[in-house]
């Protein structure tokens, strides 16, 4: 059974603007006013245990579907659950099995040290001593926390601030982890960390996390299935590498050879790029194998080294995303 089921999810705001043509302080009074959709007919299942990655541009719906699934906001049509319970109407019972990290709004307390937030954490939720000492100590020591506990919260890092949230959001062991933008702004050492927890904890304790990023490198890192959403409906559900292989079809072998030479003529390659000994050749995945082309290179010149190159995953989504804009049908109705 899903442990997230969503069906037919839509949200409407009512947007207030000043009525045309009106000026001065008539401009406040008189207002009309017009309904924008941020998500419409939205449907998905998430299973226990699965890490999903949720993505779109600014404005798609993925934070607004978040509040939605999260209790704070009330959905306008559809309906879901999460862990057996109604968000917006039982919030409270559900509050125990879900945990939530924004990545631009914080659960600590600011002037606190580090420590006291999660001991005050422990009672709002109502933490069972030897839980909240086993998760605690789990966080800490995976997460190498133990030098800043004693840290006031406003002093930290954001690096070390994030780790903070992410311990803050698993105290009471939730099934459910959201996690919105839980990298921004991070540098390269911090991601890796957090990265490294969140496969550890997705894998060792089977917690089902739902991420939403604008970070190409967490999803292809973390996420073996994608939702994409775009305009509040969903344009993409479906396995990761099943949609690189859809949507990727360019492979780039760069090959540096021991002499500078003229471009190859190599079958089913076109060479984009040549810098003295370096060659970039462009091939169809369709076409041919990288293994195929790089025999066809080696019998044309001697090869000192090489690499394939693989599209990113952002490249692959802005595809996906200039396809939808031509009314290209691209949804796979098959989660994978």
């Amino acid at each position: 059974m899903a442990i997230i089921e969503v069906r037919d999810l839509s949200k409407q705001f009512r947007v207030a603007r000043p009525r045309e043509g009106a000026r001065g302080p008539l401009a406040r009074v008189r207002r009309e006013y017009t309904d924008v959709r941020a998500v419409e007919r939205v449907s998905f299942d998430v299973e226990p245990g699965e890490m999903v990655g949720y993505i779109g541009p600014n404005g798609a719906g993925k934070s607004t579907t978040i509040k939605m699934l999260t209790g704070i906001l009330v959905p306008s049509g559809g309906r879901l659950t999460v862990a057996g319970f109604e968000p917006s109407r039982q919030r409270k019972e559900m509050a125990r099995h879900i945990g939530v990290v924004f990545g631009q709004r914080t659960q600590l307390w600011w002037d606190l040290p580090l420590a006291d937030s999660f001991t005050l954490l422990k009672h709002i939720y109502r933490v069972p001593d030897e839980r909240f000492a086993a998760n605690l100590g789990r966080c800490i020591d995976t997460m190498e926390m133990a030098e800043f506990l004693r840290t006031p919260v406003r002093q930290l890092s954001l690096g070390q601030r994030m780790r903070g949230e992410l311990t803050a959001a698993l105290l009471h062991n939730p099934e459910v982890l959201y996690l919105d933008e839980p990298t921004i702004g991070l540098d390269v050492v911090a991601k890796s960390r957090i990265r490294e927890f969140l496969t550890s904890l997705n894998r060792d304790a089977g917690t089902t996390i739902l991420l939403t990023t604008h970070d190409m490198g967490d999803i292809e890192r973390l996420c073996r299935r994608v939702i994409i959403i775009d305009r509040g409906g969903i344009l993409y559900d479906g396995d990761l590498e099943r949609l690189k292989a859809r949507f990727a079809t360019e492979r780039t072998l760069v090959v540096d050879l021991e002499e500078p030479a003229p471009a190859l003529d190599v079958p089913f390659a076109t060479v984009e790029r040549v810098e003295g000994p370096r060659q970039w050749l462009r091939f169809q995945r369709a076409d041919t194998s990288a293994a195929e082309l790089i025999a066809a290179v080696a019998r044309a010149a001697r090869i000192v080294d090489l690499r394939v190159d693989e599209p990113s995953i952002e490249d692959v989504v802005l595809r996906i995303y200039a396809g939808a804009a031509k009314g290209i049908a691209i949804n796979d109705p098959s989660p994978g």
